[in-house]
């Protein structure tokens, strides 16, 4: 709104300072900076709120250090980061961008889906929260939004450069990672399909990849900071590829797809990282407030939605590599039980664990790490695979 307001003072008066705002690093700079101010300044009242709701985390005791002394931590944190990411979004973005309009709808969305959740738990005091059926179907729900939109708005454009000259090509040509040739089109998939049912097989890769990425970023939610952190790694990580997708001199440098009105999505990314990191202040070890699913499905789907706009989906195994060894070590743990149940018995496969507990974090944590050391080796892990995604865009 701000961009709007200062754009007319300065088409109409010549209104100084005005200009700036034209600027994507102002606004983005300008959106990171309130979007820790709101978190920092206003995450003690919107806790003291939830304190006075009795919005209270239950926790299960599952043998874990320091486990129980968490009883009673007001959860549902998720709305300091709601609040922090999209005043910011809505002051310095341009709304009427697709971009930006797909990702307020992917906040919302899933924002709605964990605040159910949470309020099925703390106040309905069923710990099952929400079917897992309807959060999926809510998942779906939003992957239809996005890939739909991807598949059909013409406002959504991918360019490549051919002897230096910006040329339009099929809008679901994607990245591959490390690959010379990096580039993918998906439309070799339709071709199994009836024309008027082109569509299915990519908004089934955004269903997919949407339902996965938002329910690992769930999962790794378990310990204090992890989720936020890692969130606030990534989301730098999409920032910088936001910018120099949408810069046209920047993509025909590094030899990448140009992808018109993407510069947009920078100052989302912007927001996100400083939302991420403000709420922060009030969940690193010891936290005084849980994100729960209000925030956690929120941030999964975010940086999912990002990945598949800015054609980043293929190196979300990289990108999101914690997300992914999360996921992955609930996946082998459950897995592993049921074949250890099947061939040699319940007693047997109690006893004999792939994992001493899954998510990855609770297997480290009953090994004797403190959390906050677990926590911010994860963090460095991200950093690294952060930087790794980024040199993919000369390592070829």
């Amino acid at each position: 709104m701000l961009y709007y307001l200062f754009s007319y003072l300065d088409q109409m008066f010549d209104f100084p300072g005005a200009g700036v705002f034209r600027y994507i690093s102002f606004r983005a700079s300008a959106a990171t900076i309130l979007s820790l101010f709101i978190a920092a300044f206003y995450g003690k009242p919107i806790i003291s709120k939830l304190q006075n709701l009795q919005v209270g985390e239950s926790i299960r005791d599952l043998g874990l250090k320091g486990q129980l002394e968490k009883k009673g931590t007001p959860t549902m944190g998720g709305f300091i980061i709601l609040a922090s990411l999209m005043i910011p979004v809505l002051l310095f973005a341009k709304l009427e961008n697709v971009y930006i309009i797909l990702l307020i709808t992917a906040t919302l969305w899933t924002t709605l889906i964990g605040f159910i959740d949470d309020y099925i738990k703390v106040f309905k005091k069923d710990k099952e929260g929400l079917k897992g059926t309807f959060k999926v179907i809510g998942q779906i729900g939003l992957g239809l939004i996005v890939g739909l939109t991807l598949f059909y708005n013409d406002n959504v454009k991918v360019r490549e450069y051919v002897n230096g000259q910006a040329v339009d090509i099929d809008k679901l040509t994607t990245t591959v990672p490390f690959l010379k040739g990096n580039e993918l089109d998906y439309t070799f998939l339709s071709s199994f399909f009836p024309e008027s049912l082109a569509w299915v097989p990519y908004v089934f890769i955004c269903i997919f990849i949407i339902t996965a990425v938002s329910n690992a970023a769930n999962i790794t939610d378990g310990i204090d900071g992890l989720a936020a952190g890692t969130s606030a790694i990534i989301g730098l990580t999409l920032a910088i590829f936001a910018y120099l997708s949408g810069n046209q001199v920047f993509a025909e440098y590094l030899n990448i797809m140009l992808l018109p009105n993407t510069g947009e999505v920078v100052i989302f990314c912007a927001a996100f990282l400083g939302a991420c990191i403000g709420f922060l202040w009030y969940n690193a070890y010891p936290a005084q407030v849980f994100m729960g699913d209000t925030g956690s499905l929120m941030l999964g789907s975010v940086i999912a939605t990002l990945a598949l706009i800015l054609r980043k989906e293929l190196m979300i195994p990289v990108m999101c590599g914690i997300f992914l060894a999360e996921n992955i070590s609930v996946i082998l743990q459950v897995g592993y039980f049921k074949y250890q149940k099947r061939k040699k018995g319940l007693e047997y496969a109690k006893n004999n664990r792939l994992f001493l507990m899954s998510p990855l974090h609770h297997h480290f944590q009953k090994k004797g790490y403190h959390e906050a050391k677990i926590v911010t080796r994860f963090w460095i892990v991200a950093i690294v695979l952060a930087v790794v995604s980024i040199v993919t865009l000369k390592l070829r």
